[in-house]
């Protein structure tokens, strides 16, 4: 089953730039979890908290898309470096400004400006494994790893970051992701020899290929609502652990939510497919929005467990397609663009799921709050059949190098 995988990671090069993106990408699911618990230890309120953190996360969903667009343009080497610099100083006088009781507004504005300069590592690995992988079977090989690599930053580092905050320090948990994401931000730009190449001019006129809106457009709107699904879910969970009377198995039954993604992701990745990419989205997304249905006639902490578990089979398999489709389809000196569009959506979409399933819980109750997460992803599954089943060719371009194996 593995052979696949060390297909791929025996291409040279792969296998530095996949690790260290690893560790860069330990941020996302760290840094405004720390930012809730350092501030909340400092200050004493969780609402002040929550808006320092939502200043974080807005800022790096309106900008990442803008920073997608300058990795395409500028190159990822010279993009990258100045982002971890500007995140690394940014997040720095957040703390600094927490811990010395600064004007709040300080802390605020570094908290916006470290979100909008978060390096969107994500995006930049799965661009560097479509530019030394010439085989669609190894870039949905390659993604099916990125989307496990993502599975575990999201299950080891809000972990992570709330035992070194709570059992060591509120600053620790913080400082850690601070590092990981400056320092791998910038030992991930040095990787010079996989870095795909910048297209500052695409054409003779230096007018940029058009995206394929048509592709695009629904994609974007998946992932938007998949993000409220996982959002809404995992605040249901707690919510219906807390009235089980056992809170503390939350994180257990979140756990194994993303251990079916997991095993799933593996999976995915030494299948060859028969069908294309945009059937197995529609599949996917159709898949997670029929996960959601048993979970409001539950009432039973392992039962719960287990239909978690089935269910996150379907969300691996769904991304690894929906990344699969736009690699394909958007042109390629637009593909870091492309890719932030997605990840941009996911990330939108959870803090909105989160916010209505918990006005829900509040006045209806945990069970009545996963009718979110199933509406999120009936939305998910009908956009999902407006994509072109036909493969639209991306516009003409120089064909992509790959890389010597």
């Amino acid at each position: 089953m593995l052979a696949s995988y060390r297909g791929v990671l025996r291409r040279p090069g792969a296998a530095a730039f996949c690790a260290t993106g690893l560790v860069a990408r330990l941020p996302i699911s760290m840094t405004g979890l720390g930012v809730v618990l350092l501030v909340q230890a400092r200050e004493g309120s969780y609402g002040v908290a929550g808006a320092v953190s939502a200043a974080y996360m807005i800022a790096n969903a309106v900008l990442s898309i803008a920073q997608g667009r300058l990795l395409d343009r500028l190159g990822q080497g010279r993009v990258l470096s100045v982002a971890s610099v500007a995140f690394g100083v940014a997040m720095s006088v957040l703390v600094v400004s927490v811990q010395a009781d600064w004007p709040l507004i300080v802390t605020y504005v570094a908290a916006a400006i470290g979100g909008a300069s978060l390096p969107q590592i994500g995006s930049c690995v799965r661009a560097r494994w479509s530019h030394v992988l010439d085989s669609p079977a190894d870039v949905q090989t390659a993604y099916a790893l990125e989307s496990v690599a993502d599975e575990a930053v999201f299950i080891l580092g809000p972990i992570l970051v709330t035992v070194l905050a709570t059992a060591v320090h509120p600053v620790l948990g913080l400082a850690v992701a601070i590092i990981a994401g400056t320092a791998g931000g910038l030992v991930f730009a040095a990787l010079r020899s996989t870095e795909p190449p910048a297209h500052a001019r695409t054409s003779v006129d230096g007018v940029r290929p058009p995206l394929p809106w048509r592709t695009v457009g629904p994609l974007a709107v998946v992932f938007a609502a998949l993000g409220i699904l996982f959002g809404a879910a995992e605040v249901t969970t707690v919510a219906f652990a807390d009235e089980q009377g056992h809170r503390a198995w939350s994180g257990g039954l979140l756990a194994l939510w993303a251990l079916g993604s997991l095993t799933a992701g593996v999976v995915t990745g030494t299948i060859a497919w028969r069908r294309g990419p945009t059937v197995r989205v529609q599949i996917g997304a159709a898949g997670m929005a029929l996960a959601m249905v048993p979970l409001y006639f539950v009432d039973s902490l392992p039962l719960m467990g287990l239909l978690l578990l089935l269910g996150g089979v379907a969300i691996a398999p769904t991304m690894v397609a929906a990344l699969s489709l736009t690699e394909s389809r958007v042109p390629t000196s637009r593909l870091t663009e492309g890719m932030a569009i997605m990840q941009t959506g996911v990330v939108a979409g959870v803090a909105p799921g989160a916010t209505l399933s918990g006005f829900v819980v509040d006045h209806h109750g945990a069970s009545a709050a996963y009718l979110v997460s199933l509406t999120a992803g009936v939305v998910a599954a009908i956009a999902a059949l407006t994509l072109p089943r036909d493969v639209v060719p991306a516009p003409a371009e120089p064909p992509r190098t790959p890389v010597a194996s």
